[in-house]
Order: structure tokens, then C-alpha cells, then sequence
């Protein structure tokens, strides 16, 4: 039988999305409140989640002021019972659960021999840990309220190509490894589990910290389109593995970069997200 599904039958609206990391600066646009935005375009419901509160609540804003559906939780997702209290509010909330966007991470640089191990701890506790720790209580709410659902992992393309950021790329090694384990073991259930490995765009994360022109045009240039990356690259990344258009997609990592990895590896001064 022929493929009828329109443009709006990308089966979101009505659903219920988690989104971590779903807060920015200001009104800068990082890859989850794209995500979190364009979710709701779409008439998804969408919790907010971040470890700082207001920073959530302004997506929140962003989204209401478009006429779509968005609350804002604060949560410690390195921490199992807040993220069990994440699910248990998605669900009280909006009485189900179909999607889990997890954005959380942070950066690190240099070698294992130049590496401090417990700044490779925390690494590892918060770009890989949190999704374990999320999607262990997002998958049976899943599974209770919906019969299925979508997660999607972000990672970097530092997993695909490693330049002098040695615990950050292994940590996002781990999302694809952790992806692809998580989409065997819960296919059966009917969730599909995508990653995302956003080349270098411009969001708040990135830019917090300073960034000269000359390094952002550097950035551009890897980009074989030359063209910047931003946030809302990364989220219509999202919004297209959690849809019915990606029905049949999973444990795939997704590469948004500009075509950053089709040309020689170079050593930059900020993590890829």
C-alpha cells in the first residue's frame, strides 16, 4: 500500500517529549531548545528539563509565546531519584510519555596522560551516565503510557574523529555504543533509539566562554558547505528521528556537521556542542 502521510501526519502532535538540557543563555539557541521549540511547532507537549530552572523556563516562554504547550522542571540528571521525578511530572503532567531528547554534556581536552581522572569521571558521569540514568525511567513510562516512543541521544562528531579531545570523544563514543545497545534491547517494545553527532555549531555552550572571530570563522570554514552550524540544525536533527519519517530508523547515529568530517581532521579550541 502506497505511503499517504502528509507533512502534518509526522505523527507529534499530541505527544508528550522530555527534553534535557532544554535551557540556554538568554535567549541564545542551544541544540535542546531548538529541539524543545520545534517539538512544540510540531503539538508536542513538552517538559523542559535543566539544571537551572529559569534557564528552562525561558524556552518555556519562547514556546508559549508560539501558542504551544511547554513546562519548565529543574532536575540534576546525574542524580537517579530527580531523574525518576523528571518522568513522574512528564506523566502527571500530560498523562504520557513518547519522547526522551537527551542533551545533556560538557567538555573537556587533552590526552589521557594530560587528562585528571576526576575530571574523566565527571565527564563520563554527566555525557553518558545521565542518558542511562534518564532513559531507565523514561523507557517503562514509555512503555505504560504510550506502547512505545523515541529517544534521541546527542553525541559529536569527536566520536568520529578524535582531535585532541580525548574524554570528551570517549564519552560520546559511548552515546553511539549506548544508542545502538538501547535500540536492540527496546525494539521489541516498539522505541526507537537514534543519536545525533552535531559537527561544530554556534550555541551558547560554545560561545560562553569567548570566541574570537577568527576561531568562529574557523569553525565555518571546516564546514565543506561553508556554513555555520546552529542550534536549530541540530534540532530539526531531533524532530525528524523522533517522527513518523523515521519510522523505521534506529540505533543510527546521525552526522549534522556541515560535511566537517568529510575533510581532514583539525584541532579547535571548543567542544562540537
Amino acid at each position: 500500500m502506497a505511503d499517504t502521510m502528509r507533512e502534518s501526519d509526522a505523527g507529534l502532535d499530541g505527544k508528550v517529549a522530555i527534553v534535557t538540557g532544554g535551557g540556554a543563555a538568554g535567549d541564545g539557541m542551544g541544540n535542546g531548545r531548538a529541539a524543545a521549540v520545534l517539538l512544540a511547532r510540531a503539538g508536542t507537549r513538552v517538559l523542559v528539563v535543566d539544571l537551572q530552572r529559569e534557564l528552562a523556563q525561558r524556552t518555556v516562554e519562547m514556546i508559549q509565546a508560539e501558542g504551544g504547550t511547554a513546562a519548565a522542571f529543574a532536575a540534576d540528571v546525574t542524580d537517579e531519584a530527580q531523574c525518576a521525578a523528571m518522568v513522574n511530572e512528564a506523566v502527571s503532567r500530560y498523562g504520557r510519555l513518547d519522547f526522551l531528547d537527551n542533551n545533556v554534556g560538557i567538555g573537556s581536552r587533552g590526552s589521557v596522560v594530560e587528562e585528571k581522572p576526576e575530571v574523566w569521571r565527571r565527564v563520563m558521569q554527566v555525557n553518558v551516565e545521565t542518558m542511562f540514568l534518564t532513559a531507565k525511567h523514561a523507557i517503562p513510562a514509555m512503555m505504560r503510557t504510550a506502547r512505545g516512543g523515541a529517544i534521541v541521544n546527542v553525541s559529536s562528531i569527536s566520536a568520529l574523529r578524535p582531535r585532541g579531545l580525548t574524554t570528551y570523544s570517549t564519552s560520546k563514543g559511548a552515546v553511539i555504543a549506548l544508542t545502538r545497545a538501547m535500540a536492540v534491547d527496546h525494539g521489541p517494545d516498539g522505541i526507537r533509539v537514534n543519536c545525533v553527532a552535531p559537527g561544530p555549531v554556534y550555541t551558547p555552550m560554545v560561545y560562553a566562554g569567548g570566541m574570537t572571530d577568527t576561531a568562529r570563522d574557523q569553525r565555518r570554514r571546516a564546514s565543506v558547505l561553508g556554513r555555520e552550524g546552529t542550534g536549530w540544525d541540530i534540532g530539526h536533527a531531533v524532530r525528524f528521528l523522533m517522527s513518523d519519517h523515521a519510522r523505521y530508523i534506529t540505533g543510527q547515529t546521525l552526522v549534522v556537521d556541515g560535511g566537517a568530517t568529510l575533510v581532514g581532521p583539525s584541532r579547535e579550541s571548543q567542544p562540537q556542542h
